[in-house]
C-alpha cells in the first residue's frame, strides 16, 4: 500500500469516502466499547477472589508476631506485609511503609506533607514563591492532576524509549524551585517504556539546587510482565540502591501497590525510601491515622506469600492480558502498517499502548471514536495541563474489553485514525 501522503488528491478522497461508509456502519450499531482506562477485566479480578477467604470469621486473624489485626496500631504495616513489599522491590523491610489501597493516595499525601510541613527540615512548599515539577511526557494524567491541584508548575520534557534526557533534567534541577520529577520507570504509562540503567544512575546522581528535590518513582508496573520468558521482560534498575550509591539516599520516594495485582480499591500500597525518609513519613502519619487495614495486609501476605508467589500470580494475569495486547497490535499493523499515518509502541508489560498519529489529528480521532461508541482517554491527557503540543498522542487501554469487543474497538479506532489523517492531508 502507498503511504497516504504519497496519494493523489482524488485517491485520498476516494479512500476517505470508503472509510466514511465503514464508519457510518459502525455508528449505526450503537456500540458501547471502552479502551479509556487501564481497568483489569472481570476475569482478572476473578483470579484474586480467593484472597477474600484468607482471613474470615473462622480463620486466625493474628499476625506472625501475635498482633490482633482487628485492632488499632502497627502504623508502618505488619512486619510480614513490609517484608512482602521489600521482597517485590528488593529493598529492606525497614525502608517500607505499608499504607492503604491506593498508591495514588500516598503520592497525593506525600505532596501534601511537603506542601504543609516541608521535607527534610526544608521550608514548606506552600511558603515558597514558586514550586515546579519536571513531567516526562507522554505521562500519567493523574500525576499531572496532583500538580494542578496544588498549583505546582509543570515542566514537560520528552519521554524517550530509555527514559527522560538526564542532561536536560540536570539543567532543570539547577533551579531551586524545581522540587521533583514524576517517573513511571518500568512499562511507563502510556508508552510502555522502561528506563535504562544509565538513565536510572544518571537520575540518582543528580545534584539539584533544592535540598528537598525528590524523584517521585511510581513503580506501578514493576511486576506486570506480559511474558514469562525473562528474555522478553523488562527490569528497571533498583533506584533505592542507585541513589544510596550516588550519595543521595534520601532523594527518592518510591511508590507501589497491588491495585492491578489483586483487587483495585482493595489492595495494599507502599511508600519506599531511605530509613530516614520512612521515619519522617511515619512521624507525620501519626497525626493522620492510627494504622491502615491490617486484615487486608494479612490477606495479601497469606495469598501472595512472597515475590515468587507474586510472580506466579502475575503469570495468570499475563495469560489474560497478552492476547489483548497482541490483538490490538495485529490490527494496528494490518490496518495502519503501510499508511505512514502513525506509530505505536509494542510494550512487553504494563497496561497501555501509546499511539502517535499525524500532528493535529488526536482530538479528531478521539471524537470520531466516541461518536462510533468507543471511549478513549481524552486527547491531550498524557501531557501536563491536557495540552499535547502536537495533538498527536492517544493512550490505548486494551485490558478491560473482551477479545471480541477489543478487536471491534481496535478496527473502529483505525478507521477513525485514517479518516482524521486524510482530513488533515486533504486540508494541506
Amino acid at each position: 500500500m502507498t503511504e497516504y501522503k504519497d496519494l493523489g488528491t482524488d485517491e485520498m478522497r476516494a479512500l476517505y469516502d470508503a472509510l466514511e461508509k465503514q464508519y457510518e456502519q459502525y455508528c449505526a450499531l450503537g456500540l458501547e466499547l471502552n479502551m479509556a482506562r487501564g481497568k483489569p477485566s472481570p476475569a482478572q479480578l476473578d483470579l484474586s477472589m480467593p484472597l477474600l477467604g484468607c482471613v474470615n470469621s473462622t480463620s486466625d486473624y493474628h499476625a506472625e508476631d501475635g498482633t490482633d489485626c482487628r485492632n488499632y496500631g502497627v502504623l508502618a504495616g505488619l512486619p510480614e506485609a513490609r517484608a512482602l513489599i521489600a521482597d517485590m522491590l528488593d529493598v529492606t523491610p525497614e525502608q517500607v511503609v505499608v499504607c492503604g489501597a491506593s498508591s495514588l493516595n500516598v503520592m497525593f499525601d506525600t505532596i501534601a506533607r511537603a506542601w504543609i510541613t516541608g521535607l527534610g527540615g526544608q521550608t514548606p512548599w506552600s511558603q515558597l514563591d514558586s514550586v515546579k515539577f519536571i513531567c516526562p511526557a507522554p505521562g500519567y494524567d493523574r500525576h499531572f492532576a496532583i500538580c494542578e491541584h496544588f498549583g505546582i508548575e509543570m515542566i514537560p520534557i520528552e519521554l524517550g524509549e530509555d527514559g527522560p534526557d538526564v542532561a536536560q533534567v540536570a539543567e532543570l534541577v539547577a533551579d531551586p524551585a524545581v522540587k521533583g520529577i514524576w517517573c513511571v520507570p518500568q512499562y511507563a504509562n502510556p508508552c510502555g517504556y522502561t528506563y535504562s540503567d544509565e538513565v536510572v544512575r544518571g537520575l540518582a546522581a543528580l545534584k539539584p539546587a533544592a535540598g528537598d528535590f525528590r524523584l517521585f518513582w511510581d513503580n506501578a508496573y514493576v511486576v506486570h510482565h506480559l511474558y514469562d520468558d525473562p528474555a522478553q521482560q523488562d527490569h528497571v534498575l533498583n533506584v533505592i540502591d542507585a541513589c544510596a550509591e550516588a550519595g543521595n539516599p534520601d532523594m527518592v520516594f518510591e511508590f507501589c501497590s497491588t491495585s492491578k495485582v489483586t483487587l483495585p480499591g482493595a489492595g495494599i500500597s507502599a511508600f519506599v525510601s531511605s530509613v530516614a525518609n520512612a521515619n519522617e513519613m511515619l512521624a507525620a502519619m501519626g497525626a493522620q491515622t492510627i494504622g491502615f487495614d491490617k486484615l487486608n495486609q494479612l490477606r495479601h501476605v497469606r495469598f501472595l506469600h512472597d515475590a515468587d508467589g507474586v510472580a506466579a500470580h502475575m503469570s495468570k494475569h499475563a495469560e489474560l492480558l497478552r492476547p489483548r495486547f497482541e490483538t490490538v497490535l495485529e490490527i494496528f499493523e494490518e490496518d495502519l502498517g503501510d499508511t505512514g499515518i502513525g506509530t505505536w509502541t509494542k510494550p512487553r508489560g504494563g497496561y497501555f499502548i501509546s499511539f502517535t498519529g499525524l500532528d493535529g489529528t488526536a482530538k479528531a480521532t478521539v471524537a470520531k471514536a466516541k461518536e462510533a461508541g468507543v471511549a478513549l482517554t481524552g486527547a491531550g491527557a498524557t501531557w501536563p495541563y491536557g495540552d499535547d503540543p502536537h495533538d498527536s498522542n492517544i493512550r490505548i487501554a486494551p485490558s478491560y474489553p473482551s477479545l471480541d469487543e477489543l478487536a471491534q474497538a481496535a478496527h473502529i479506532f483505525t478507521v477513525c485514525a485514517r479518516m482524521a489523517a486524510l482530513e488533515k492531508l486533504l486540508a494541506e
